[in-house]
């Protein structure tokens, strides 16, 4: 039977109408289809779906008439009432077509994708800006291939500024020098009579404890405790101007250890005469022999700083117009660079006589250090009611808080750098200077550095033929005088015994080869090394043996050789030692192209591996003289080389460190001291805090400082 034979069965359609039965008859709408899934359709513009044809434009249709509002018809209680349809938005946006919830799973794997797109990307970054080791080391060998690195960018971060005070007058150093000198001998005497009282105490204090008797006239304990205050007083006259210096800083709210041994004697003096005039133990003397010994280290570290003043300002008047040594902040590769320049004597009297660095770390503590010695000293005595324990317990407790060392930890160091820096020309410029060389880790070197007037030499020249002698040599010298070069004077003084006249130069050009290139006179000169020449493709004889010259070509054809004589000062391996050893680079800022680290170390077998070598235009900025500087001043210099650049970079970096390492020993001992001497006090140990006891343990403490100060100067 056919398939148009077949009857359709009547009972299956039945059974589909009644499925459908009260379905509406109208086509379903999207807001229909939204609403059954619960979203609002949007109003407004319709977006097409991707591939379909876009549908037609509704004809515009007339505004119906407003007709009265009518009651909503009810609804069923099971089912809820109809969402207000929203506002429909502006005409000229765009409504995204609403995207169903995502599965987490797929939306993992989308982000896992695109991780992995991204690291596709920039896989091989990394592997293109890294270099291997054994490239690297070649590269430095090469003329221009140190490149500066990028410094990365620091997030900013808010520091309140601090108080900045006045700097002192901007006296000359010739002025200052005859102002330290006054006075020097005096004070080296006073100091040597104080020391004779500290041991006469000494002597008194050691005879109880050895168990000798005393003299006859002293036997009374009231004449022994008269004799300690007397000794001390005869001590605070010798020491009135170190004193009185201390009790002016104080004024200024600038409390430091001379400030300590100012209390420390006048508690002193005042127990003493409380001892000799009251019924005294007879086992019990005042802490004069600790106070005395404090005044002759006062007075001996301020004889130092005083005399390393006058030998620092005196080296600074050498000159008229010596070398500055500054420390420009990221002057290369980003990093704090020392630059020499000539200049004036500009900012070093003003710099030179503000405080030193231990006093600045002491005016910091010492303030919180004289709290804690009055208040122990007031629980000492009041607080274990025995108001008359008060002068005994100042007098401990502030003897035991001025450090020995506190005079001594930069006046000694200070004077044997300033004995040695003397020697070789050099000055430091005050702290200001010395507090910045911690961040100094690059030195700039120059021609004149490596090679001072009179190590080079012009052994000859030769000209070629065809081209006039004076015309090869006034070439040759014009384009030298115009790059910087330190060979300038030599090429103008053998121009000059020729009778010949410098030319003008134009389009001058510096070349990554070492050589350089102009037009004077519609000619084209280029002079450089050998290796230049054979850059740009000149001609040289055969069989040429010159180790370093300079040569001269003019419309490409060899003109002249001129044979030089590098002799390198003995001073320069010392010096770069000493660079090395304190971990400052040098950066060859050279103009001289013949100057270049295979040089130096194939024929002066210097570390040119440890030596940075810019390219030739960041040279001529880093050694350029109209550069700008800091306006801090670390140093001045009146002698050419390079020995006495780094004596006196390397002595302000360890000048630096031995004061700051002394001032914070001081202060350590003084807060132990002042802990110590609280409990003994206050439970009334004399026997314990006797003055032969206190005193080895001030010596103790003055030992590293004193190794520190007699260190420093040996490098």
């Amino acid at each position: 039977m056919s398939d148009k034979d077949k009857k359709p069965n009547t009972d299956d359609l039945v059974d589909v109408k009644s499925l459908i039965k009260g379905a509406s008859q109208g086509d379903y709408t999207l807001e229909d289809i939204m609403k059954e899934y619960g979203h609002p359709a949007p109003k407004g513009k319709v977006v097409a779906f991707p591939g379909a044809a876009p549908p037609p434009e509704p004809e515009a249709e007339p505004e119906p008439e407003p007709q009265p509002e009518e009651a909503p018809p009810s609804q069923p209680e099971d089912r809820p009432a109809a969402k207000a349809p929203p506002k429909p938005p502006a005409p000229d946006k765009v409504i995204p077509f609403p995207q169903e919830e995502g599965n987490p799973l797929s939306a993992f794997l989308k982000d896992l994708g695109k991780k992995a797109d991204h690291y596709a990307d920039h896989m091989f970054e990394e592997d293109e800006s890294t270099d291997h080791e054994e490239i690297r080391r070649l590269e430095r060998l090469i003329p221009g291939t140190d490149r500066e690195e990028e410094p990365e960018p620091e997030s900013p971060r808010w520091r309140r500024p601090r108080r900045q005070e006045p700097p002192p007058p901007d006296t000359s150093p010739l002025e200052l020098s005859k102002r330290y000198r006054k006075g020097l001998r005096g004070m080296r005497v006073r100091a040597l009579l104080i020391l004779l009282l500290a041991l006469a105490a000494l002597a008194q204090a050691l005879a109880p404890a050895a168990g000798l008797p005393a003299p006859p006239p002293l036997e009374d304990p009231h004449l022994q405790c008269g004799l300690a205050a007397a000794l001390l007083g005869c001590g605070v006259l010798l020491a009135g101007d170190a004193l009185f210096t201390g009790l002016a800083r104080a004024f200024r709210l600038k409390v430091g250890m001379d400030t300590f041994s100012l209390l420390a004697c006048l508690f002193t003096l005042g127990d003493g005469v409380r001892l000799a005039l009251s019924e005294p133990d007879p086992d019990r003397l005042p802490y004069s022999v600790v106070c005395l010994a404090g005044l002759f280290c006062l007075l001996h570290g301020a004889y130092h700083k005083r005399r390393a003043l006058r030998l620092s300002c005196r080296a600074a008047a050498a000159s008229t117009t010596p070398y500055r040594v500054t420390l420009d902040e990221g002057k290369w590769n980003g990093r704090d660079t020392y630059a020499k320049w000539a200049g004036t004597a500009e900012g070093f009297g003003s710099q030179i006589q503000m405080d030193d660095g231990a006093q600045r770390i002491f005016r910091r503590l010492c303030p919180l250090l004289l709290i804690e010695g009055v208040l122990l000293a007031l629980l000492s005595s009041y607080g274990k009611d025995s108001p008359d324990r008060l002068l005994w317990a100042l007098s401990a407790l502030f003897s035991a808080a001025a450090a020995f060392g506190g005079s001594v930890a930069y006046g000694r160091p200070f004077h044997k750098v300033a004995r040695r820096l003397a020697q070789s020309g050099a000055a430091l410029a005050g702290w200001p200077g010395i507090a910045q060389s911690r961040s100094g880790g690059r030195v700039l070197i120059t021609d004149g550095d490596l090679f001072p007037p009179g190590y080079v030499e012009l052994n000859g020249y030769k000209v070629l033929p065809d081209f006039p002698a004076e015309r090869v040599v006034a070439y040759t010298a014009t384009l030298i005088r115009d790059s910087g070069s330190a060979l300038a004077k030599l090429f103008h003084d053998q121009l000059r015994a020729m009778g010949g006249l410098m030319r003008n130069a134009q389009s001058l050009a510096f070349h990554e080869g070492g050589g350089l290139s102009a037009n004077i006179r519609g000619d084209q000169v280029l002079v450089g090394s050998a290796a230049f020449m054979k850059l740009m493709e000149v001609g040289l004889p055969q069989g040429l043996n010159v180790k370093n010259a300079v040569f001269c070509a003019i419309d490409g054809e060899l003109a002249g050789i001129f044979a030089l004589n590098y002799s390198l000062p003995d001073t320069v391996f010392p010096a770069l030692e000493e660079l090395l050893l304190e971990k400052i680079g040098p950066v060859l800022a050279t103009r001289d192209f013949n100057i270049i680290p295979a040089m130096l170390q194939q024929r002066f077998k210097l570390a040119a591996d440890k030596m940075d070598f810019p390219q030739v235009s960041r040279r001529r900025e880093l050694s350029d003289p109209d550069q700008p500087h800091s306006d801090t001043l670390t140093a001045l210099l009146c002698r050419e080389g390079l020995y006495p650049f780094a004596e006196a970079i390397t002595a302000a970096k360890r000048l630096r460190r031995a004061a700051r390492t002394g001032a914070w020993v001081c202060c350590a001992a003084s807060a132990l001291g002042l802990a110590l001497a609280g409990y003994l006090t206050s439970v009334g140990a004399y026997t314990a805090l006797s003055p032969l006891n206190l005193l080895v343990y001030m010596l103790t403490w003055l030992a590293p400082v004193w190794l520190l100060s007699g260190w420093v100067h040996r490098f």
